[in-house]
């Protein structure tokens, strides 16, 4: 791991001097985190104070430097991203996470989340979301793609109907699926889940609807009308 420091630009003459945002980066592909590296150096107002290579270098040095900012990559080596972040927030509750993932699936945004990340935002995005991204959670804010915002969406919405009925939203989506006659592989296609996880979901249905095989589901299903009869 390297860490470096870097000035920004000068502030115009007789203007207060403003306080650089410092970022940590922590990214394992060395070609990107070199890039992300460079870019962000010519930013004013964000100074890139350190790198890391694997989750344990995060944590090293995310207690060394302090950063106001941890840039970070969930698929780590040595040390997973979401771990390394709870040992990071534990340690250095001043600095704010920033996740930078190409994955936005329920699997990768709600541990990131329950972490304490503060931001999440993919890899596919344009360096002008990169920036401001980081300045939006150095001043306390969120910051989420939209992909990730529609699932924290989700889950809330899905928080309200567990308050007013037996099933979540998601929960009744895979009924309705099973219903329809989808296998799970083909309902985690569709929802962009794992097959695992849609067997989690199907168990956890069956058991509040006291159910014991996959045709008292479909029989549900079409009681409760998400799906018809003739689907």
């Amino acid at each position: 791991m390297t860490a470096s420091t870097s000035s920004s630009a000068p502030d115009a003459p007789g203007a207060p001097a403003a306080a650089s945002i410092r970022v940590l980066l922590a990214e394992d592909h060395t070609i990107v985190r070199q890039g992300l590296v460079a870019l962000l150096r010519a930013q004013q107002g964000i100074e890139v104070v350190g790198e890391a290579e694997d989750g344990l270098e995060a944590v090293a040095a995310a207690l060394r430097l302090r950063p106001d900012v941890l840039v970070m990559d969930l698929a780590m080596p040595r040390l997973q991203g979401v771990e390394a972040m709870r040992r990071i927030r534990e340690e250095c509750p001043e600095t704010a996470v920033l996740v930078l993932s190409m994955h936005a699936t329920e699997e990768h945004v709600r541990p990131a989340i329950r972490a304490g990340a503060r931001g999440y935002l993919l890899k596919g995005s344009g360096l002008s979301d990169l920036v401001a991204a980081i300045r939006a959670v150095a001043e306390g804010q969120a910051f989420l793609s939209p992909a990730v915002a529609a699932i924290l969406l989700r889950d809330a919405r899905a928080a309200e109907d567990e308050a007013s009925g037996p099933l979540t939203t998601r929960e009744r989506e895979v009924v309705r699926l099973v219903g329809s006659g989808k296998s799970s592989p083909e309902i985690a296609k569709i929802l962009g889940l794992s097959a695992k996880t849609v067997e989690g979901y199907r168990g956890r249905i069956m058991a509040k609807l006291e159910l014991h095989d996959v045709a008292g589901l479909v029989r549900y299903a079409v009681r409760t009308g998400l799906v018809s009869s003739d689907d």
